[in-house]
């Protein structure tokens, strides 16, 4: 009896394990009925952030826009000599901001009109245009250089320095005061009939001069280009029509046994200051760009048919020499002349200059967009414009001279807002010159609704970001500036969802580095 009350009782014990197994055991549900709803889902893992791989991203337009700032005489900025360090301040970032808003890409602020400083130098005193008194300094003191270097950098503008390399005291620049180079260095200064002094370009001590302060604020600032204009010997209209009074050093270098012409010695004299120039800077930061912007026309009949003032038998400047062994990073000729002018023809100047561009480095015209003799100044720099971009391609690039043709003239802003500076681009890539590659960026993302939020680390080398966003088959992109480090975008656009997103930031030489890719379930 008890063993078959065991044998029983181990029957029972089976038999709810056996229910047990069934409960547990997963079924079909019928046809048509819903899916249980659980409280808790277990999702997997939405796809990383990863590198840019085998994806044909579209590509990213690209022009120079800058525009030349004078201070020499009070021209641009700051506005007036008396200005307090407020209103200083104030001016230079509306200016900014309306570069901002039409669009523009770089700025090129005259730091050094006549052998003084915008800036705080150890080789050369206070600018009188800055505070109305050579060697004084701006009271609350402050570095105007560093502080424009910094407000164009926010705003994902280049900033270059402006030097003017051999004048000594502009006629516009005060009295003479013991703390100007004039009487500081008086044996290599010439005095002209208009009022102005002149460094002798052929003396050392000028060359030596102006190098310790192009060397000095590469490497103090950071600067993204050093730029010289047209003034290496002056116009003889400068000294009543007659010729530079250099009889000093010319008179040491034919007593040396120099064999050269008087005009050939000149040229020579500026050629080398140009080419230790170029090569001082690479020396220092090669990722610190180099540009001129020379008198516009080299000789008259270069091309055919064209007729005005020599830079190369006037200015001793052989403006032609350097851009063909390529001591410039950029070339700027000053091209002021309508497109239909028919003595200086703009697109026959642009494409001889274009011609004789063999080192292939950046060719991009200055335009007189404060005083281009034409009935519409807006139309006229519109078409300068749009030949520029015929002849050019993809390196096209425009310098306007000054921004008071802009900031004082709302037809023009208008014509650059809504035609010819219509969207946000970057600058041409310097490809020649090398440095050092931004880090890979560490993105982020999450839904958010209807929205995507991207998220990216800031990098305070990068110049500005690319956001590229794809919906479907089809790209978006957006050039953003380097204070923005987030994005929130759509996650559908035209019925189409997001699928990828890539940021890419860009360095000082316009290239791009530091992608990743978001690819958004």
């Amino acid at each position: 009896m008890k063993s078959k009350l065991s044998l029983l009782y181990s029957l029972i014990v089976l038999l709810i394990v056996a229910s047990c197994a069934t409960k547990t055991k997963k079924t079909t549900a019928p046809s048509g009925t819903k899916k249980p709803v659980t409280k808790t889902e277990i999702k997997l893992p939405p796809r990383q952030v990863t590198k840019l791989e085998n994806i044909q991203l579209p590509e990213i337009k690209r022009e120079f826009r800058a525009v030349w700032i004078a201070s020499v005489a009070n021209i641009n900025w700051p506005s007036r000599n008396n200005l307090s360090v407020d209103q200083q301040k104030q001016e230079a970032i509306q200016l900014l901001n309306l570069l901002v808003d039409l669009n523009f890409n770089a700025v090129i602020l005259q730091v050094r009109p006549s052998a003084d400083a915008l800036y705080k130098s150890p080789h050369e005193p206070w600018s009188y245009f800055l505070t109305g008194q050579i060697g004084q300094a701006p009271y609350p003191e402050y570095d105007p250089l560093q502080f424009w270097i910094e407000e164009c950098h926010k705003r994902g503008l280049e900033f270059h320095a402006w030097l003017n390399p051999f004048r000594a005291h502009h006629s516009n620049g005060g009295p003479i005061a013991s703390e100007s180079m004039v009487k500081k260095s008086p044996e290599n200064v010439i005095k002209l009939k208009n009022g102005m002094y002149w460094f002798d370009p052929a003396d050392d001590r000028t060359q030596d001069q102006a190098s310790k302060v192009i060397r000095d604020i590469v490497s103090r600032y950071d600067v993204d280009g050093i730029h010289l204009d047209d003034y290496f010997y002056p116009y003889a209209e400068y000294n009543g029509g007659k010729d530079f009074p250099d009889y000093k050093t010319w008179s040491l270098y034919q007593q040396s046994g120099g064999t050269l012409s008087r005009a050939d010695w000149r040229r020579g004299n500026v050629n080398k200051f140009v080419k230790r120039i170029y090569d001082e800077i690479k020396a220092q930061k090669n990722d610190v760009k180099f540009g001129i912007s020379p008198f516009g026309i080299w000789k008259p009949g270069f091309p055919a048919g064209i007729k005005g003032s020599s830079q190369y038998d006037e200015l001793y400047a052989d403006a032609k020499l350097w851009l063909n062994h390529g001591w410039v990073d950029y070339f700027t000729p000053q091209l002021y002349w309508p497109v239909d002018s028919p003595g200086q023809s703009f697109p026959l100047l642009l494409q001889w200059w274009s011609d004789e561009n063999i080192k292939g480095r950046h060719l991009w015209p200055g335009l007189n967009t404060v005083a281009v003799k034409a009935a519409n100044k807006a139309v006229e720099i519109g078409r300068e414009i749009e030949v520029s971009r015929q002849i050019l391609k993809k390196d096209a690039g425009q310098v306007h001279y000054s921004i008071a043709g802009i900031s004082k003239n709302f037809e023009m802003q208008q014509e650059l807002k809504n035609s010819f500076y219509k969207d946000k681009v970057l600058t041409p890539e310097t490809s020649w010159l090398t440095s050092k590659d931004l880090p890979e960026l560490n993105v982020t993302w999450k839904k958010q609704s209807n929205n995507v939020s991207i998220n990216w680390n800031k990098q305070t080398e990068a110049l500005s970001y690319v956001i590229y966003l794809k919906y479907g088959n089809n790209w978006q992109t957006e050039i953003l500036s380097p204070e923005i480090i987030s994005k929130i975008v759509a996650s559908e656009s035209n019925g189409k969802k997001l699928s990828t997103v890539v940021v890419r930031s860009v360095n000082r030489l316009g290239k791009l580095n530091g992608y990743k890719v978001v690819l958004v379930d």
